[in-house]
C-alpha cells in the first residue's frame, strides 16, 4: 500500500508538472523552460544528497554522466516543446513509447535476451503509436515526431541509468545529472533568453520542484513494490493530463489517441509483467544454485 501510494503520488507530481511546462512555456522559450526545471530541480534535491555526505560525490564515471546528461537534456527538450505545442494528452500519450524503445535499446546495448512473448508487445505498443501519431493523415503534424523522438532518447537515458548504477549509488548518479544539466541547458537558453516576470517564476520553479518530488517518490516506490504491480499506477498520469488539458486549455481528447494509448499502456502493462516474472525466476534459479552449493 506504502508503494502504490508513492507511485501515485509520483503520477500526480509528473502530471502537474506537465501542466506547469504548459503555461512556462507561454511566457519563456522550451530551451529556458528546461534550464529552469533543472536549477530549481537541484536546490529542491540539494538538502537530501548533502546529508548523504561526501560519499555521494565519489565516482570515475564523469565522461558517461556527461553523455548521460548531455542526451538526457536532448530528450527533455523534445518533451518541453511537445507538452508546449502539442495538444497535452497526445504528447503524454507518446511519452508512454519510452519503455518499448528500452526494450529494443536493451536488447542492442545491454546484450538482454526478450523473447516473443515480449516482442509480440513491443510491436503492439508501436501499433499504439502509429494510430496517435497517423503519419499521411490529413491531421498528422511533424510537431508529434518530436514527441516520437524525446521517448526514443529517454529510453537510452534509462539504458545509461541501468550501467551508472551498477558502479554507483542512486544519489551520485541524480547529483551529477543534475551538475551537468544546469550549465549544459544554460547554453541553449540563452540564445533564446527572455527574463522570466511575475507569475512566470511560480510556474518556473514549479517544474523544478514538481520534477525532482515526481523522481523521488518514483524510485521510492520502486525500492519497495514490484514494478509489474506499480505501472498501471504510473498510467493515471494520463487521464491526470486530459482531465487539465480539458478544464483549463480547452482542449479535447480523440479518440485515435485515445485507441492509441489504450494499446501502448497494456503493451507497457504486459512488459512490466513479464520482465518481473523472469526477474523472480532468476532469483528463485540463483537461490536454488546457493543451496545446491552448500
Amino acid at each position: 500500500m506504502r508503494a502504490a501510494l508513492l507511485m501515485l503520488g509520483s503520477t500526480m507530481a509528473f502530471g502537474l508538472m506537465a501542466i506547469a511546462i504548459r503555461y512556462a512555456t507561454a511566457h519563456v522559450p522550451t530551451q529556458e523552460v528546461a534550464f529552469f526545471r533543472n536549477a530549481f530541480g537541484l536546490v529542491a534535491l540539494l538538502p537530501m544528497l548533502l546529508r548523504s555526505g561526501p560519499k555521494v560525490f565519489r565516482t570515475q564515471q564523469l565522461p558517461r554522466y556527461l553523455l548521460r546528461s548531455v542526451i538526457g537534456l536532448a530528450s527533455m527538450l523534445c518533451a518541453f516543446w511537445a507538452i508546449g505545442h502539442l495538444p497535452i494528452s497526445q504528447a503524454i500519450s507518446l511519452s508512454y513509447a519510452t519503455p518499448l524503445f528500452v526494450t529494443i535499446a536493451a536488447v542492442l546495448l545491454l546484450g538482454e535476451v526478450v523473447r516473443v512473448r515480449r516482442w509480440a508487445a513491443v510491436v503492439c505498443g508501436f501499433i499504439g503509436v502509429l494510430i496517435i501519431v497517423r503519419p499521411g493523415a490529413d491531421s498528422f503534424t511533424p510537431g508529434v515526431l518530436v514527441a516520437v523522438l524525446a521517448a526514443l532518447l529517454s529510453s537510452l537515458v534509462a539504458i545509461q541509468i541501468k550501467q551508472l548504477t551498477r558502479v554507483d549509488g542512486a544519489d551520485t548518479v541524480v547529483l551529477y545529472t543534475y551538475v551537468f544539466w544546469v550549465p549544459l541547458s544554460l547554453v541553449p537558453a540563452l540564445f533564446t533568453w527572455v527574463w522570466p516576470t511575475g507569475i512566470a517564476w511560480v510556474w518556473l520553479a514549479a517544474t523544478g520542484v514538481l520534477g525532482t518530488v515526481g523522481q523521488l517518490l518514483w524510485t521510492r516506490a520502486l525500492r519497495l513494490g514490484e514494478v509489474s504491480a506499480l505501472t498501471p499506477i504510473s498510467f493515471m498520469q494520463l487521464p491526470l493530463v486530459t482531465l487539465l488539458g480539458w478544464l483549463l486549455f480547452n482542449e479535447t481528447i480523440d479518440r485515435y489517441t485515445v485507441i492509441g494509448a489504450s494499446i501502448i499502456l497494456g503493451a507497457n502493462a504486459y512488459i512490466a509483467h513479464r520482465e518481473a516474472v523472469l526477474a523472480r525466476r532468476a532469483a528463485s534459479n540463483a537461490a536454488t544454485q546457493a543451496a545446491h552449493q552448500e
